[in-house]
């Protein structure tokens, strides 16, 4: 029996050594086998990892190594998401170049990596910030220019007065600046942009053809582009001053409440708002007060609704009514129009500004079953179905024929020598800013020019490189100030010009990432026969966070590379999986400062205290492993202690791999366990049986069962894997490992100093041989050590998957219920085809069978087939 215990410490790094040496994980394009790309999302370098973010790299990791075993030629690589504020964050809190901090951050989380033993291609590894790889970003920026997909045009954005730079919707809390916490504002400055959202429509449609797409992240997407079908309406100003427009379009998708309008709303960056408020100081005020919030629609959506009267009117085109016009926070410029009519009646945001500016609420849509003399919504608006009333010749109506009945009726009507109403399709999703003012990200390639206006730099002059010499002592950025970066000739005319100091959003470094790996160290960063050999990436694997703006941009990025002709695919991601997070108690001492968790000690009773102290220490529930909760568990206190195939199979196995998983000491505990047990079932096989075996001509009922469930094992598993139900595939191994030890069991008992029985030694071998195959790709470091134990040529990570025999699938055996005199005492397994003689011999032959007769011959058994056996004492 083998008794010696798996020593992971010593073996891990002995085989990640023997890997690297070999260079088994390296990808060559010219391979002629069936590409399968496997990609997680790639990190940022913000220092050193935990083992909460290795979930996805382990998942992505036993997807690589099944299909290598599968016969494959499989990509999967690994980079670093490089640009970005923190790094500029870091610069001026250590007084170090964002370039330092990050390569070093590189390096750490690399070898934290390679601990995993993650199978990746290290020589395909990235930085977004190594200029050959932002300076083809340049280079597609102006192809995108010239094919009409950029522009540049002024656009409200947040602005962090105290940091100088436009902050994303996401960096704005509670109306302040993430880190400088000072009062964000709306400002207007001169932007670049993708065309994202002339292509709606396109990426609307394009998520039907996602089939191995999670739903919720398909439906995430549909939102946040947010088609919607309407109608133009345009209402005559009464009062406009000379010289202004003497009407307003709103884009409105409910025209069949167009009776119940109260008033109509600008938005504060209307064009109307602002011709208004260059001769009306007030209004110039209330305009500057909104755009000290941010610009986000979560936030415009909450914040408390208020307006202001303009003073002006329109007219009610099929009323005649006047309607007054205000000025609103809420309303956004970038959706539809900038103009909308308020219907306090059946819009909550539309009913808070009516009650707040005593303006009048008329219900038009009655629910079902509701009397129309007792219907109310002076208390809330109601956002149902119903019929409209109160509606003229809308009355009686549902709301679809009312808003086909409606958009008839203003579609006739003119106004000057134009219908009033005009259907249209409109999108929530908005053009894509790209423009950033920091310091480390891809430089913008343009020049400005006072007398050309913004010119491409030339492409021989790419990449436009960062400058290294730059100081971060005062807020802002820093290329702005720079003394000889920013000073260029226009290449147009030659004279003296400004390089675009803005540098590109971060998102457009991740946007085509994917692409970059398809092609070989040292080649061109973007090849399209090496893009179109290998996107799109099979298996996408990364955070629910994700999904809609990187996941959206990628989409976008990918189609517009596929219009001028860079790659051939419009979609990157074939399949998508967002796994869940690794969760972990929070610990507190008692002056409330958060504990790492080798700081807590956990005692019999239940309570927990500082380690080596009796403070005593508040337990926290499990959240997201967070370095600013130190919930944290370091990669290699878990190689050191346990090993990372232990974390790994933990990983695997705890929970679905969509869903959270709770990071605890029993867990890793049992998964340590679990792996000394293949260890030493493994050794006993290999004691009780010899290399290379040939199959007997036949096999025992007791060999043929394992058998049967050594290639059902093979089978199953990889339905698992390929489903990625990594749990369900880590419990059947846990099944089978059951009977393989009942084999083992029975046949060092049966052996008694003498051979295993062929069929049962072949058996045994068998199963070890497809246990050792079927873990590996989750356990590689532990498989390796039992093929050799095995006495197997080449490695593990080389092998292929098991051939399965598809007539040992087949059940040729059914389980049936013993009864004695009545009552049931167990079951006996017999093949299917047996006799009723048989049975009953079987039957017969059973302990609890014999010691129920006591030595007396049954007085009858009754055998109902493939049913029941019924002994009658």
């Amino acid at each position: 029996m083998n008794t010696e215990r798996y020593n992971a410490r010593e073996a891990e790094p002995r085989w990640q050594k023997i890997w690297d040496e070999r260079g088994i994980y390296r990808t060559r394009n010219d391979d002629p086998r069936p590409k399968y790309y496997v990609l997680e999302m790639f990190p940022y370098p913000s220092g050193r990892i935990h083992i909460g973010h290795g979930r996805n790299y382990v998942m992505g990791d036993v997807v690589a190594r099944f299909k290598r075993m599968k016969g494959f030629n499989v990509l999967h690589p690994m980079g670093w998401d490089a640009f970005g504020l923190p790094a500029e964050n870091a610069a001026i809190e250590r007084n170090t170049h964002p370039g330092i901090w990050t390569y070093e951050n590189i390096a750490t989380m690399r070898e934290q990596l390679k601990l995993l033993g993650l199978s990746l291609d290290w020589s395909r590894e990235i930085a977004t910030c190594d200029p050959s790889y932002y300076g083809e970003q340049q280079r597609i920026f102006l192809e995108f220019l010239q094919g009409g997909f950029v522009y540049r045009r002024e656009s409200e954005v947040n602005w962090d007065p105290v940091d100088n730079t436009v902050l994303a919707n996401e960096q704005v809390i509670d109306g302040r600046g993430w880190r400088s916490g000072a009062l964000v504002e709306r400002r207007k400055l001169a932007q670049w942009f993708f065309r994202i959202s002339d292509a709606s429509e396109e990426l609307l449609a394009g998520l039907d053809t996602l089939e191995r797409w999670p739903d919720k992240v398909r439906l995430m997407q549909r939102n946040w582009i947010g088609r919607s079908e309407g109608l133009h309406v345009r209402f005559a100003l009464e009062n406009a001053p000379a010289g202004l427009p003497q009407e307003i379009k709103v884009y409105t998708t409910r025209p069949d409440t167009l009776f119940g309008a109260s008033f109509l709303a600008l938005s504060p960056g209307h064009p109307l708002t602002e011709a208004l408020a260059a001769a009306d100081p007030s209004l110039k005020v209330f305009v500057e007060e909104c755009r000290r919030g941010g610009t986000s629609t979560a936030e415009i959506e909450t914040q408390e609704k208020m307006g202001y009267d303009t003073g002006l009117t329109v007219r009610h085109p099929l009323g005649g009514a006047a309607v007054p016009v205000y000025v609103a926070n809420f309303v956004l410029m970038e959706y539809g129009t900038g103009a909308i009519f308020g219907c306090p009646a059946h819009d909550q945001r539309d009913h808070d500004f009516a009650r707040k500016y005593g303006l009048p609420i008329t219900p038009v849509v009655l629910p079902p079953d509701v009397d129309p003399a007792t219907f109310s919504v002076a208390d809330a608006p109601y956002d149902g179905d119903g019929t409209l009333f109160n509606s003229r010749f809308l009355d009686g109506l549902a709301v679809p024929a009312a808003k086909e009945a409606i958009a008839l009726r203003l579609e006739n009507e003119i106004l000057g020598n134009a219908p009033v109403g005009e259907r249209a399709v409109n999108y929530r999703l908005r053009d894509w800013g790209i423009s950033r003012q920091r310091y480390w990200g891809c430089p913008i390639p343009i020049i400005h020019c006072d007398s050309c206006g913004p010119v491409p730099v030339p492409q021989d002059q790419l990449p436009v490189r960062l400058p290294e010499d730059v100081t971060f002592d005062q807020p802002g950025n820093p290329l702005d100030r720079h003394p000889t970066w920013k000073h260029v000739d226009c290449p147009h005319c030659g004279a003296p010009a400004r390089r675009e100091t803005d540098t590109m959003d971060t998102f457009v470094d991740s946007s085509w990432y994917f692409a970059r790996f398809a092609a070989e160290p040292g080649t061109a960063p973007l090849q399209k026969a090496a893009a179109d050999h290998w996107l799109p990436v099979d298996q996408y694997i990364g955070g629910i966070e994700h999904a809609i703006l990187h996941l959206l941009y990628s989409r976008f990025f990918t189609r517009t590379l596929a219009k001028i002709g860079r790659v051939s695919v419009k979609e990157p991601f074939a399949g998508l999986f967002t796994q869940g997070m690794i969760v972990h108690e929070t610990y507190k001492d008692t002056a409330g400062k958060w504990l790492f968790p080798e700081e807590v000690e956990k005692r019999a009773d239940g309570s927990a205290v500082r380690v080596g102290t009796d403070e005593p220490v508040t337990v926290g529930p499990p959240e997201k492993m967070s370095k600013s909760k130190r919930n944290v568990v370091p990669p290699e206190v878990v190689a050191d202690t346990y090993g990372v195939d232990c974390a790994r199979w933990f990983m695997l196995s705890d929970t679905p791999p969509e869903r959270d998983s709770e990071w605890t000491s029993a867990g890793i505990e049992g998964a340590w366990r679990f792996a000394q047990r293949i260890w030493r079932m493994v050794g006993d096989a290999a004691e009780l049986t010899a290399p290379d075996l040939v199959a007997p001509e036949s096999f025992g009922s007791e060999s043929t069962s394992l058998r049967q469930a050594s290639h059902r094992l093979a089978a199953l598993v990889e339905e698992d894997v390929e489903r990625l139900r990594f749990n369900v595939a880590v419990a059947r191994v846990h099944s089978f490992t059951n009977q393989f030890g009942d084999a083992i069991a029975a046949a060092r008992k049966g052996a008694a100093g003498e051979p295993v029985p062929a069929d049962l030694a072949f058996a045994l071998r068998e199963a070890a041989q497809f246990l050792v195959a079927v873990v590996a790709p989750m356990v590689p470091h532990l498989a390796e050590e039992c093929w050799i134990v095995l006495g197997l040529d080449g490695l593990a990570a080389t092998a292929s998957w098991p051939v399965v025999n598809p007539a040992l699938l087949v059940d040729n055996t059914v389980t049936l219920p013993i009864q004695i005199n009545g009552k049931r005492r167990g079951e006996i397994a017999v093949s299917t085809d047996a006799s009723p003689a048989e049975v009953e011999k079987a039957v017969l032959a059973l302990d609890l069978v014999r010691q129920a007769l006591d030595g007396r011959p049954p007085k009858r058994i009754i055998v109902v087939p493939q049913r029941i056996v019924n002994v009658v004492a």
